[in-house]
């Protein structure tokens, strides 16, 4: 068995839980927030059987899109430049990590 923790955009969340749930997988959602951007992100924990690693896998790749949106950058720190220079950034796509698992109980 697997444990996959999914870093995924807000705009990609219903139609990667959508999936999800047709596909007959599970997963348990967290509210998150990137520390760049500081925008919304979804966080899906999820533990997936090794035979079904793949299609979990190839899910997420199929209904979470990159994109190029152009902001402003907020600064870290009040102390920072504030810069109201616009720049280009990629958004989207899934940052997943997968991770072996050792014991598994449903209670």
């Amino acid at each position: 068995m697997k444990l996959l923790i999914a870093i995924i955009n807000n705009d990609d969340s219903h139609r990667i839980l959508n999936a999800i749930g047709r596909a007959g997988l599970y997963a348990t959602k967290l509210s998150t927030t990137g520390g760049f951007l500081r925008s919304g992100n979804l966080t899906l924990i999820m533990g997936v059987d090794d035979e079904r690693l793949d299609e979990a896998l190839e899910i997420l790749r199929r209904n979470c899109s990159k994109r190029v949106e152009t902001t402003t950058p907020i600064p870290a720190f009040a102390d920072d430049m504030i810069s109201s220079v616009p720049v280009k950034i990629t958004v989207g796509g899934a940052v997943v990590f997968v991770l072996d698992v050792d014991q598994f109980h449903k209670m």
